[in-house]
């Protein structure tokens, strides 16, 4: 109790010091050591307990409570196998732990974006600003006309804010450097920019979750209600359209039903590989037209949506746009399969599912009058879970096992084996590969192109990890790797041999052209 008493009364205070022990901390871990793998979790999740420990708001908010759980796990993902994608969901996560105990009910997500991107902007200078609001209420609590630190600490922030600009200049500018060594000596200016760098973003990070400001006042969600006047736009235009719309879908509907489930044979000259990838995203940019038009024609409360017709109408056609996106779906996947499978062609299955939701959330509005606000929340948490899965797993090694095992040359359906998607893959195509090395059944010359591919990935695995690049998913793969060739060496050496990215030899260079003299010789008389 004494402790949440001192947090409570000393909360500027304690976020000081535990700014400075985070920037410590960093420094030993991201500079002295050079660590720039998983090691980042363990910091995210440690910056995650300075700001429970130090912010008891956070300790009486069941909110906070499950948005800090969320984040905790997405900084285990980042020692698993850090990317992007978690770092994001974490930094969104933990904003939200740090903001929710400061606002009254969730609301929705156009406002909590607003929150979240001022959040952000604001942690950039939020120490400095912090620290003046903080010198300016002691002095004010004081009541003191004169003192030395208050005439100080008016020209402290442009002495200290210019010499740390000084600083990085004197690192990026030789000749400035020179000009400063022959004023003040050699070596009193020597600084490591990398190093300053470190120290200012981890203190950015921390303080971004040891001392948050919600932003007030924040524009509210458009309602989204009621008739809105456009020209053209009534009862009748919006029946004809509806009708329209609906027998231009059967038609489309009906011709993707009979060529993709193989009753009616592909025209001359068109393939099936031909009419799915072409169709897939033109039509998942149609049902996004379509959700359009009824979010602006038929929103609810309005004339045009209290019609039972039109109500059917709309229930008609967002039923055909949902086949539509089933068979952009199809489209994809028979495409996948007779060519390879991609890290952007299965995000492209992802977002087609996320259209059907959110199509689906509209027809709900629509028929149960529900808010902006509530249709924004159940696409963001649509959203919000596909973006988590593919946060948490590994979807590049899913995407080099459904190649290694559908390849043509491996006795597939699709196309042939490409080793340099895989080689770009990284450590997450290493399982695939050792799979595909160790099978009997392969052309001997693909085997050995798969072995120089898998020795080139292990090599750049073994050195990241040696080399500051830890990460939980790593070792294993290297573990792994090493009980699947026992006569691995403890080092590994880097693959031999003048290769392409594909294990395939490149060829010898052409022999340079013999040199001919141009010179004549003239005639004489």
């Amino acid at each position: 109790m004494q402790f949440v008493n001192a947090c409570k009364r000393r909360r500027f205070v304690w976020s000081v010091v535990a700014a400075i022990a985070a920037v410590t901390a960093g420094d030993l871990l991201f500079y002295q050591q050079g660590a720039y793998g998983g090691q980042t979790g363990f910091a995210l999740a440690a910056l995650l307990l300075l700001a429970i420990a130090c912010r008891p708001a956070i300790w009486r908010d069941r909110r906070a409570w499950v948005a800090g759980v969320a984040a905790f796990v997405f900084a285990m993902q980042m020692v698993r196998d850090p990317g992007p994608l978690p770092w994001t969901l974490y930094w969104i996560a933990a904003g939200m732990m740090v903001l929710l105990p400061a606002t009254g009910t969730f609301d929705d997500g156009w406002r909590w974006f607003q929150r979240l991107a001022a959040h952000a902007l604001r942690s950039i200078v939020a120490p400095i600003i912090d620290l003046v609001r903080w010198r300016r209420v002691r002095r004010a609590r004081s009541g003191s006309r004169f003192s030395l630190s208050d005439n100080l600490h008016g020209i402290a922030l442009p002495v200290i804010g210019s010499g740390i600009i000084l600083l990085l200049f004197v690192g990026a500018n030789p000749v400035l450097a020179q000009w400063i060594d022959r004023l003040t000596g050699p070596g009193v200016w020597d600084v490591d920019v990398v190093r300053i760098m470190i120290g200012i973003m981890v203190l950015i990070a921390a303080w971004s979750l040891l001392h948050p400001r919600p932003i007030q006042p924040i524009v509210g969600t458009f309602d989204g209600n009621g008739d809105l006047p456009l020209p053209g736009v009534t009862v009748a235009s919006v029946r004809r359209s509806l009708i329209a719309f609906n027998l231009l879908f059967a038609v489309q509907n009906a011709m993707d039903i009979a060529y993709l489930s193989g009753r009616v044979p592909m025209p001359a000259g068109i393939t099936l590989a031909d009419y799915a990838h072409r169709g897939a995203y033109p039509l998942i940019a149609t049902a996004l037209l379509a959700a359009l038009f009824v979010l602006v024609t038929l929103r609810p409360g309005s004339r045009t949506a209290a019609i039972p017709a039109i109500q059917r109408l709309v229930g008609l056609w967002i039923a055909q746009n949902l086949i539509l996106v089933a068979s952009s779906i199809v489209r994809t996947v028979d495409y996948i399969e007779a060519y390879s499978q991609t890290g952007l062609r299965l995000a492209a299955l992802a977002w087609m599912a996320l259209v059907g939701c959110g199509l689906t959330f509209i027809l709900w509005r629509l028929l149960k009058g529900r808010s902006a606000g509530w249709l924004i929340n159940v696409n963001l948490a649509a959203a919000g879970l596909v973006l988590s899965g593919f946060a948490l797993t590994d979807s590049a090694a899913f995407v080099a096992s459904w190649n290694a095992r559908h390849a043509g040359d491996v006795g597939g359906r699709g196309a042939a084996l490409d080793l340099c998607y895989l080689h770009m893959l990284g450590d997450s195509a290493l399982p695939a590969l050792i799979e595909l090395e160790q099978r009997g059944d392969i052309d001997p010359a693909l085997r050995d192109r798969v072995r120089y591919v898998r020795s080139s990935v292990l090599f750049a695995l073994d050195h990241r990890l040696g080399n500051g690049g830890w990460t939980w998913q790593g070792e294993r793969r290297l573990a792994a790797a090493r009980a699947a060739f026992p006569d691995l060496p403890a080092k590994l050496p880097m693959p031999g041999g003048d290769r392409r990215c594909d294990g395939r030899l490149k060829p010898p260079p052409a022999p340079a052209a013999p040199v001919t003299s141009t010179l004549t010789v003239e005639a004489r008389p």
